[in-house]
């Protein structure tokens, strides 16, 4: 069984970047050694400045690496894992909260985001979780769950949670907490190997 502290954590936000009363934020506060993967612009996102931005974080990893995304850091992993297949070898797995069905919004005014869709739907190379609500704005959860199929990802239904970031004011967010904590210990020490 793996532990937290067998890996290097990256928190990946979405746009605004995890403001304060993002859960992404209490986590970090909580575990010092989650680091955020920092972008120049966190109000107008572009795919390859990001990108960029988790090549290095995830190439100056010391550990296997677990990337716990949210809203448009989901649509980054996701677009990042198939276009660096090699790097992504050091991805242990990926915690994806709101996978924001980009889609529906990149080009059309629903999002300051550029160069992020469309969303690819082929299978991640690592273990992944996805967690959905099913009143979230930005997906819904009919998608979310044809993204765990396509991605042959994991789902967990949180129920009526929104979007899943700080307007739901959820402070550490402990059903996160104990949903990750189950996603690492679901990592095989194998797969760890396979990286080194």
């Amino acid at each position: 069984m793996r532990r937290l502290e067998d890996f290097d954590v990256l928190i990946l936000p979405g746009v605004g970047g995890a403001g304060p009363d993002h859960w992404q934020t209490f986590w970090q506060r909580a575990f010092p050694s989650f680091r955020r993967v920092l972008q120049d612009n966190w109000e107008l996102p572009v795919y390859s400045d990001w990108a960029l931005r988790l090549s290095d974080a995830v190439n100056a990893a010391k550990k296997p690496v677990v990337l716990v995304g949210h809203s448009l850091g989901t649509c980054l992993t996701v677009r990042w894992a198939n276009e660096n297949p090699t790097l992504a070898r050091k991805v242990m797995g990926a915690f994806l909260v709101a996978t924001t069905d980009i889609d529906r919004f990149e080009g059309k005014g629903g999002t300051p985001a550029t160069g992020f869709a469309p969303v690819i739907l082929k299978p991640l190379p690592f273990p992944t979780l996805i967690v959905a609500s099913h009143n979230d704005e930005r997906v819904s959860f009919e998608r979310a769950s044809e993204f765990a199929k396509a991605w042959g990802a994991t789902l967990a239904d949180v129920g009526d949670a929104g979007h899943i970031g700080s307007v739901a004011k959820l402070g550490v967010w402990p059903t996160g907490l104990v949903l990750l904590g189950q996603f690492i210990a679901s990592l095989s020490a194998a797969q760890g190997n396979q990286s080194t």
